[in-house]
């Protein structure tokens, strides 16, 4: 019945009513996730719900996520305003995925509020085989190449919560990140010492594009053609909008293009056409 202004997959719920929107306007561009978290530490919000609408659609469910304050409406403003304008008996089931395991668990509850508990599984099962798939390869390998997978450029911010997770199946090491911690700002001098061999660039909700105009910060970063990656041709600009920051069932495309980046000889056949979706940076 409705959609948060971020939702476009699939293609089709494009023309559904947006219940949210950016209280700016351009919430996700600009100087980045710092402003906006200062922005809600100071009591206001990032984005703003459109009440008429919502009294409009009399929803029975509402679904929402409070894993990040900058990421949409709080789950206590959406259970005010929907306790005010609808009444108690509207569900509101708020997600908080921030392990792996957690996104798996959010897929079957979602199945469960719905009543669509056998689809929730036998999509379940279908994403398990292809985790296991890249896991009957990955785990026989004897090397496990330093992974380096950034969500911000400036300052540098690690991409948290399930990367870590997601790199160990991949095939690499994630010795920047603790699994499920927030994605943390990393000191330049932390990340040439931990010199990876693999570096992926990915900004939340950037587009490929958007990555790509971003990438001078990091060629200016004192010593940035020593670290391994870049002497070795391992660096990679992804689209933050497809991969690794939403965690729901294409999070397991993620997992594949991870793979096919850390171990490409290995996983090849899991990339998409090139330039559409990543790219490899020269050096």
């Amino acid at each position: 019945m409705g959609i948060s202004y971020a939702c476009d997959y699939p293609p089709g719920v494009a023309s559904l009513a947006r219940l949210t929107a950016p209280s700016s306007g351009n919430a996700g561009e600009g100087p980045g996730p710092d402003r906006e978290m200062a922005v809600v530490q100071a009591g206001l919000s990032v984005y703003h719900l459109d009440l008429d609408l919502l009294c409009s659609r009399q929803p029975d469910l509402i679904v929402t996520e409070d894993r990040a304050a900058v990421c949409g409406v709080s789950y206590a403003e959406m259970l005010e305003a929907t306790r005010r304008l609808l009444g108690a008996h509207v569900e509101v089931l708020s997600l908080h995925p921030t392990l792996l395991q957690d996104i798996w668990d959010d897929i079957y509850r979602l199945g469960e509020v719905t009543e669509q508990q056998r689809q929730a599984a036998t999509l379940l099962e279908g994403l398990f085989a292809r985790v296991n798939t890249i896991v009957a390869e990955s785990i026989m390998l004897r090397e496990s190449p330093r992974v380096a997978v950034l969500g911000w450029a400036d300052p540098l911010r690690l991409a948290g919560h399930w990367l870590p997770d997601l790199i160990q199946l991949a095939g690499g090491t994630d010795g920047l990140c603790r699994p499920g911690a927030s994605a943390a700002v990393v000191e330049w001098v932390r990340l040439q010492e931990y010199a990876p061999e693999v570096v992926v660039l990915s900004p939340c909700g950037y587009t490929l594009t958007q990555t790509r105009a971003v990438l001078p910060t990091l060629a200016q970063l004192s010593g940035w053609d020593d670290l391994p990656a870049v002497r070795q041709g391992h660096v990679y600009a992804v689209d933050g909008q497809v991969y690794f920051h939403r965690p729901g069932p294409r999070i397991v495309d993620s997992l594949e293009m991870l793979a096919s980046l850390i171990h490409p000889d290995l996983f090849g056949e899991f990339l998409p056409q090139a330039g559409q979706l990543y790219c490899r940076v020269a050096t």
